[in-house]
C-alpha cells in the first residue's frame, strides 16, 4: 500500500511540476523596457530579427537620406548604421513613408517595402528594394502597386503553403472612401504581383472611423494575428488607436477582437499605432509610434516598445502602461565634423553641399529650401534643449551667413512648404530670422564687435516650441529675442528638426562645432 501511495504521489508531483514548468516556459520573463526605444521622430517603425540581431527602420517623410537603418541586440538600445537610399529612387517624388523590412532566409536577402508618391502619376504607390545585408546598399525595383486612390503601408507574409503575399492598404480615406486591406501573391523575386487580390477587412467598426492602416501580421499557435491602426495619426487633434484581428487562413475570413481597440492613450503616450510585432525570448513585442503626452507633437512620433499579453481565449492585448523612462540627456549630441556622422539629414530633392575635416564643416550657402538655404538637420528628442554652433564669422558676409535653425512647416497642414526660424551670423551682424515660404522676416539684427572672429550661436527651447536666442563672441552671452513661440511652424506628421542653415549664393561657411544638450527633466506625462 505504501508503495502504491508512493508511486501516486510521485506521479502527481511530476505532473504538477511539468504543468508549472510548462506555464513558466509559456510566460517568459519580460525584458526591462526603457521607452522611447527610438527617441525622436520615428513614425511607422518596422523591425525584423536575423540571427541574434534586430534591425529597424522608420518613415523619412521629406528628409533624406531615406529610411534610416538601425541595429540592436536587445530591442532597447539602437545604433543608426546606414540608410536604405542615399539618392532618391528615380520614379518617386516625395512622401517617403512606412518602410517594412522582410528577410528571406532561403535567399539570405533582405527586402524593404516602402510608400512614396509617383512623380509621373501623382499617386501614392508601394515599392520594393532589396539588399544582401540589412545595412544595405539597397537596389530599388520600383513600384509594385498604385491604385487610383493610392496604395500604402505594405507588409509581407508567407502562408502555410509557402506562398509569399504582399499586404497593403488602399488609401480611400484621402477621397472619403473606405480603406480595405488587400493581400496579393508576389513572386519570389518580389518584382511583381500575381494572381488576384483579396480583401482581408476594411474600416467597418465605429471606433475605426475613416480608416484602418498599418497592418502587421504574425503567427502564434494556429492563427495569423494582425495588429492594425485606425483614426487620425498625425497632428495635435490625433486620435490614433490600435486594434487586433485573427484568422485561421491568411486570406480569411478575418475576425476582429470584440474588445478593440487594445492600445489607447495613457498618461505618457498618445495616438499609438502603426508598428511591427517581433519575438524575443518566447515573448512577442510591438514596436509602434506614439506622441509623448508632455511634448504634444513637437518631437514627433517616437518609437515605443510594448510587450504583448494573451487573453485566456487567445487574443493579443496590451497592459497599456508604456512609460517615458529614458533620460533625455542620453540623447545629447556633440560634433566637431572631423567626419560626417549619419545622423545629419537634408530636405528631399535639395541635398546640401559640404566638406568635413580637421577644420570642421564647410557648408555651401544657397537659396534652397524656400530661401532658408542649405540645410543639415536632425530630429529633436526632447521638448527642453539647447542647440549651439560655433562658426568662423570671417567666412560670412552681409549676403551669406550661417545659422542654427529649427525647421518645420509654414503651417501644420499636410503638404505645407518648409519653414524655419534661426539665429545666424551675416558678416558683421547677428540676425534673428523667420522664413515661411514668401513670408521672410528679419526679427532682430545686432552688430558684432570689430574683432569678432569666432561666434557661438544658441537657441534654447522649452516646452517644445518656446525659443530664446543668444550669441557669444568669446566673453559673455548676449541676449536676443526671447520667448518666441514657434508652435505654428510644427509640420503635419513630423516633429521639428534642428541643425544648421547656410543662406546665400555659393559661399562656403565654416562651422567648427555643433551641440545639442537636452534637459535632465524627463518630459513624461501630460501637463
Amino acid at each position: 500500500m505504501k508503495t502504491i501511495l508512493g508511486y501516486l504521489a510521485l506521479f502527481l508531483f511530476t505532473a504538477y511540476g511539468c504543468t508549472n514548468n510548462q506555464s513558466a516556459r509559456q510566460q517568459k520573463e519580460s525584458i526591462a523596457i526603457v521607452n522611447p526605444v527610438l527617441p525622436g521622430d520615428h513614425p511607422d517603425p518596422t523591425v525584423i530579427k536575423i540571427g541574434d540581431t534586430y534591425w529597424a527602420s522608420a518613415t523619412s517623410n521629406e528628409w533624406a537620406p531615406l529610411f534610416p537603418i538601425y541595429r540592436s541586440t536587445d530591442l532597447i538600445n539602437w545604433e543608426l548604421v546606414s540608410y536604405a537610399f542615399a539618392d532618391l529612387p528615380q520614379w518617386a517624388r516625395n512622401n517617403f513613408w512606412a518602410p517594412e523590412l522582410a528577410y528571406d532566409e532561403a535567399q539570405n536577402k533582405v527586402y524593404l517595402y516602402y510608400t512614396a508618391r509617383d512623380k509621373s502619376t501623382g499617386r501614392l504607390a508601394v515599392a520594393v528594394a532589396s539588399a544582401s545585408s540589412p545595412e544595405g546598399p539597397y537596389t530599388d525595383h520600383g513600384p509594385l502597386v498604385s491604385q487610383e486612390l493610392g496604395s500604402i503601408d505594405a507588409f509581407e507574409v508567407k502562408d502555410d503553403d509557402g506562398k509569399i503575399y504582399l499586404l497593403w492598404k488602399e488609401d480611400g480615406n484621402s477621397k472619403g472612401q473606405p480603406t480595405p486591406m488587400w493581400a496579393q501573391e508576389i513572386n519570389s523575386e518580389r518584382t511583381a504581383l500575381q494572381g488576384d487580390k483579396h480583401q482581408l477587412f476594411t474600416n467597418d467598426s465605429e471606433w475605426e472611423g475613416r480608416l484602418v492602416e498599418g497592418i502587421s501580421v504574425f503567427r502564434h499557435n494556429d492563427y495569423y494575428y494582425a495588429t492594425y491602426s485606425a483614426g487620425a495619426c498625425c497632428e495635435v487633434t490625433c486620435n490614433y488607436k490600435t486594434g487586433v484581428a485573427r484568422a485561421k487562413q491568411l486570406l480569411g475570413p478575418w475576425e476582429k477582437y470584440d474588445k478593440n481597440p487594445v492600445l489607447v492613450d495613457n498618461d505618457h503616450w498618445k495616438c499609438a499605432g502603426h508598428g511591427t510585432v517581433v519575438e524575443r525570448d518566447g515573448n512577442f513585442y510591438y514596436l509602434y509610434h506614439a506622441y509623448n503626452q508632455a511634448g504634444s507633437v513637437y518631437v514627433g512620433r517616437e518609437g515605443v516598445l510594448e510587450k504583448i499579453n494573451w487573453t485566456s481565449d487567445g487574443w493579443p492585448v496590451f497592459a497599456n502602461n508604456a512609460r517615458y523612462d529614458r533620460d533625455p540627456a542620453s540623447s545629447d549630441y556633440r560634433d566637431d565634423f572631423s567626419t560626417m556622422e549619419p545622423v545629419w539629414r537634408w530636405r528631399v530633392n535639395q541635398p546640401a553641399e559640404y566638406t568635413v575635416g580637421d577644420r570642421g564643416l564647410f557648408l555651401t550657402a544657397s537659396r534652397a529650401n524656400d530661401g532658408i538655404g542649405s540645410l543639415l538637420v536632425q530630429p529633436i528628442t526632447s521638448i527642453n534643449y539647447e542647440v549651439t554652433a560655433r562658426l568662423d564669422a570671417k567666412t560670412t558676409d552681409d549676403q551669406s551667413g550661417a545659422s542654427v535653425t529649427m525647421v518645420g512647416g509654414a503651417n501644420n497642414r499636410f503638404g505645407a512648404p518648409i519653414a524655419g526660424i534661426g539665429i545666424g551670423v551675416f558678416g558683421k551682424e547677428v540676425r534673428v530670422w523667420r522664413i515661411a515660404k514668401d513670408d521672410v522676416q528679419l526679427l532682430q539684427a545686432f552688430p558684432l564687435t570689430a574683432e569678432a572672429d569666432s561666434v557661438t550661436l544658441k537657441m534654447a527651447v522649452s516646452d517644445g516650441h518656446m525659443v530664446d536666442f543668444s550669441w557669444n563672441e568669446g566673453k559673455e552671452w548676449q541676449t536676443g529675442l526671447q520667448n518666441y513661440d514657434a508652435a505654428s511652424l510644427v509640420p503635419w506628421g513630423m516633429g521639428f528638426r534642428v541643425g544648421l542653415a547656410a543662406t546665400g549664393d555659393g559661399k562656403s561657411i565654416n562651422i567648427g562645432q555643433f551641440e545639442i544638450r537636452n534637459s535632465q527633466a524627463s518630459p513624461s506625462t501630460k501637463p
